[in-house]
């Protein structure tokens, strides 16, 4: 079993691992380390002897690296004779995973790790490591920071939970609901790395946005009553909807406006269209705004049929409640589209005079579309080019690169 498979199966199990060793031992960052070193030792055995249930030997090896842990600390020494004197009294991995309550323990897990004792910073680190799987590495070119920073703010994030002693439980419903934003901002960064990676060669990493989702309707679930969980569900069934479409056979990206809407997931569309319907009970706010803006791409025939004036009109309104460089930007795009790009190009401009958006591919990507638009093809290309420079995406980065060489 090759290294891909190791990390295939962490990124399937290891929320659901990770949550059922903090169950047992009661001790979150002991559960986080025991689980990244069965992570290491399955590298080093499977290749040679593969496992008949790579899950159930992760789960068990990790068990027994925390075991051991607990041995080691004599504060905790009644929690290891009930663990490991008595294996009887110890839930067995089957019961871990095929438990009812597993998807609330996945759910605490995520509660932990934005609590409100960690910075944002800490909390988007944490989750997306011990939730989604992703690595430091991973993580570190998400949000464009050093990698030993990205570890730096995991290992002290761990500390910090265990020296406030934050219990491993769903948290009562008014607090649940105080810690609501930080839930759903980290689910939202997990998802659209998922939908569009920030480096590698896969332009797509469903594994990671359909976990996204996965938790999403467990929050939506738990939370019926939240109008916003519900957006957010929304917004991922329907940017997820696209993904048959947006990839050929070999994995390159397809445009918006050259994909077979054909093979869109129109399922996912009637559930993020259902969800869209309960986040407008009580007005659309941010992720429901955008849920908004995904069911109008989604329920046009093409790109030119689309109603793009709505798009602008949404996006306004967006950036009145969620302001941000990112919301400018996809604004820009839609009045190009709405109005022509002459008028687009002054809003992108605009963001880089005052340097919104440094050091991202997106700028010089939409405006080298606007220039290309407007017949400017040297300067276009310059863009282009540029924004190739500046993408860690392969898949992304050989698409603009097509894109500048196509011109005149």
């Amino acid at each position: 079993m090759a290294a891909a498979d190791v990390e295939a199966v962490w990124r399937i199990e290891s929320a659901r691992i990770v949550a059922a060793l903090t169950r047992f031992t009661g001790d979150f960052g002991l559960a986080e380390d025991a689980a990244q070193e069965a992570v290491a030792e399955a590298l080093v055995s499977w290749p040679t002897a593969a496992p008949a249930n790579p899950a159930g030997w992760l789960m068990a090896t990790a068990r027994r690296g925390g075991i051991g842990a607990i041995r080691r600390r004599a504060a905790l020494h009644d929690r290891y004779a009930l663990l490991a004197a008595d294996p009887d009294a110890a839930p067995s991995f089957d019961e871990a995973i095929d438990s009812d309550r597993i998807d609330d323990d996945v759910l605490a897990l995520m509660f932990i790790s934005c609590h409100p004792v960690l910075s944002r910073e800490a909390r988007v680190a944490l989750t997306l490591r011990v939730v989604a799987g992703l690595s430091s590495e991973e993580i570190a070119r998400a949000f464009l920071v050093p990698v030993p920073t990205v570890q730096a703010r995991i290992t002290r994030a761990k500390k910090t939970i265990a020296a406030a002693g934050v219990p491993f439980e769903l948290p009562a419903a008014d607090e649940r609901r105080a810690r609501l934003g930080g839930v759903l901002s980290v689910l939202y960064v997990i998802f659209t790395e998922g939908s569009t990676a920030t480096s590698g060669d896969r332009l797509v990493r469903t594994d990671v946005a359909y976990e996204a989702i996965r938790l999403a309707r467990t929050l939506a679930a738990l939370q019926p009553d939240e109008p916003e969980v519900h957006g957010l569900l929304a917004l991922f069934e329907l940017t997820a909807a696209r993904f048959p479409a947006r990839t050929a056979p070999d994995g390159s990206p397809v445009l918006l406006e050259h994909q077979d809407r054909r093979r869109w997931d129109h399922a996912a569309i009637r559930r993020g269209l259902a969800a869209l319907v309960k986040a407008s009970a009580r007005g659309l706010g941010p992720y429901g705004l955008q849920a908004a803006i995904a069911a109008t791409h989604a329920s046009a025939p093409t790109v030119e049929a689309t109603d793009w004036d709505r798009i602008v009109v949404l996006y306004e309104a967006l950036g009145r409640v969620a302001p941000s460089p990112v919301v400018e930007l996809n604004r820009a795009v839609a009045v190009a589209m709405a109005t022509g790009p002459a008028a687009a190009l002054s809003i992108v401009d605009d963001l880089i005079a005052k340097d919104r958006l440094p050091g991202s591919h997106l700028v010089p990507t939409v405006r080298g579309e606007l220039l290309t638009r407007l017949g400017r093809h040297p300067e276009a290309r310059a863009e282009l080019e540029l924004a190739a420079r500046l993408c860690t995406n392969q898949r992304e980065r050989a698409v603009l690169l097509r894109k500048a060489a196509a011109l005149p």
